[in-house]
């Protein structure tokens, strides 16, 4: 007799069935494991003897094979523990195999026969809803299950004990609850900050239409301090966004307690991190930086001090809106949807253009580190703002009456106008900073003025056809900021100037 028990494994965010196959047969006592196992899954042969012995079973002295199909599908994780063993007390006789047929099942052993966490059970959630299956993973992981839906049969032991006597109606397991994550009360305020009215503003912008954005300056003029405040004004994720974030967190093991979160994701890695930090990858190809970002803020501190290679990967995701892991045994891509708000000093020095400082390298010192930032890369950040320093003055002043919840109510009003608009439309995208192709020109067309302005800033300053399709995307923006229907010359003025400070850059590089 063979018995089966349902499993996934992972491709990206998406859970492949795996069909876990027990034989116990006679011969030389042996427990035999195929089907392209990495380690951890070869190691589950300790872990469930040990754990069934806990429990008061011992495995017969026979031939045990345990087959992952497809066999030619790479097995990874030790999620495999809970259907090698329910596999294995089937064929036993110990539990109904044709309970088990019914249900996907996931978790982690340890030796006192206890279930753990893993990673990937609101994927593997997912995917067994699909399939009309229900799904059995670790208790710390059922509140996350239960986000899968209200109709997803959901067991979710604390041990293996609690789970026999469920299949064995001795005992009754309940339906866990989804759970969202308790979030600190108080964010950053934009009140915090003195002075810098313009880079507020900016910040603004780039808040409302998912904007990237730059921001140049010396140490101690607020660039840090801006960004860690832009979290403050966006808007709570919907539904359908809190589930994509939620499901790659979930493949990274970054859910603790199966909670999840309505706050937009705000991933700060130091300018350290590795290539495959930041677009993903490993022996189990997990998703880096800029997945983990997606439908959020990646805010990437002194953006020169980056390896050039770091910097140059950024180019596709900000296009594709995906990441793609290429390795000989993987290739897998993750959503990265992400908002890039970058900050950089003028110089190595940091003192290159301020008032009453100079710079012991001169020019060459600017040029130079402004040079590590490629024109491409530059390309693709609509918005680039000149941060001055804060004056003393300023620092005594009362704090601003406008804060956090002000700016954030304008930019809550203009994204719905865009949600609103490209929901008409039957176009994929909420935000203008998404928009591309015709439907940029049906939404973003400047007035008679505004078009004549366009062009001839076009001209002047050389803009590429993205860098011009840019200005149309913040123009829209601010237009939308200001409750307009129309794209006005103001509105295309304004979007220039933030676009204007390129050039100095551009020129160093």
């Amino acid at each position: 007799m063979i018995a089966h028990v349902n499993t996934v494994a992972f491709h990206g965010i998406e859970a492949i069935k795996v069909d876990v196959q027990v034989q116990i047969a006679s011969g030389m006592p042996a427990f035999t494991i195929v089907g392209l196992p990495d380690k951890a899954v070869a190691e589950s042969r300790e872990r469930v003897r040990s754990a069934l012995t806990a429990v008061g079973l011992a495995l017969p002295p026979k031939r045990i094979t345990i087959n992952l199909a497809p066999a030619d599908l790479p097995k990874e994780g030790s999620h495999y523990d809970l259907p090698i063993v329910l596999g294995l007390l089937a064929a036993l006789g110990v539990v109904p195999g044709d309970s088990l047929a019914r249900y996907t099942v996931l978790g982690e052993l340890s030796l006192d026969g206890s279930i753990t966490a893993v990673a990937g059970v609101l994927p593997s959630a997912l995917s067994a809803s699909a399939r009309g299956d229900g799904l059995i993973c670790p208790g710390a992981c059922g509140p996350e299950a239960a986000w899968a839906g209200e109709d997803l049969d959901i067991l979710a032991p604390d041990n293996l004990v609690q789970l026999i006597n469920h299949f064995k109606g001795t005992q009754v397991l309940s339906r866990p609850d989804p759970e969202l994550a308790e979030e600190s009360a108080v964010l950053p305020d934009l009140k915090d900050i003195k002075g810098q009215e313009s880079a507020k503003r900016a910040l603004e912008v780039a808040a409302a239409g998912g904007h990237n954005m730059l921001m140049i300056g010396p140490p101690g003029a607020g660039k840090s301090m801006l960004a860690q405040r832009l979290p403050s004004i966006l808007p709570a994720m919907d539904a359908r966004e809190m589930l994509d974030v939620s499901m790659i967190a979930s493949v990274a093991g970054a859910l603790p307690g199966g909670c999840v979160s309505r706050r937009r994701p705000f991933r700060a890695p130091h300018h350290t991190a590795s290539q495959a930090a930041m677009v993903g990858g490993g022996m189990r190809a997990k998703p880096g930086e800029m997945a983990l970002a997606h439908n959020g803020v990646l805010f990437l501190d002194e953006l020169p001090e980056f390896q050039p290679r770091v910097l140059e990967a950024l180019r596709q995701p900000l296009e594709t809106g995906e990441t793609v892991v290429a390795r000989v045994n993987h290739h897998v891509s993750y959503p990265a949807r992400f908002q890039l708000i970058a900050a950089m000093n003028p110089c190595r020095c940091g003192r290159a253009g301020e008032p009453g400082q100079s710079c012991p390298r001169g020019p060459r010192c600017a040029a130079d580190y402004q040079a590590r930032i490629s024109g491409p890369l530059l390309d693709r950040i609509d918005i680039v703002l000149d941060i001055a320093p804060v004056r003393i003055a300023d620092l005594a002043l009362p704090a601003p009456r406008e804060g956090s919840a002000e700016v954030a109510r304008r930019v809550a009003a203009a994204r719905e106008r865009q949600r609103t608009r490209f929901a008409e439309m039957e176009a994929p995208g909420r935000l203008n900073a998404q928009a591309d192709g015709e439907r940029l020109e049906a939404v973003a067309t400047p007035d008679a003025a505004g078009v004549r302005l366009l062009s001839d800033a076009a001209e002047r300053a050389g803009l590429s056809a993205r860098g011009y399709h840019r200005v149309l995307r913040v123009a829209r923006t601010l237009a939308d900021l200001d409750g307009a229907d129309t794209v006005g010359q103001t509105h295309v003025a304004e979007a220039l100037s933030y676009r204007h400070e390129m050039r100095p850059l551009r020129t160093a590089a």
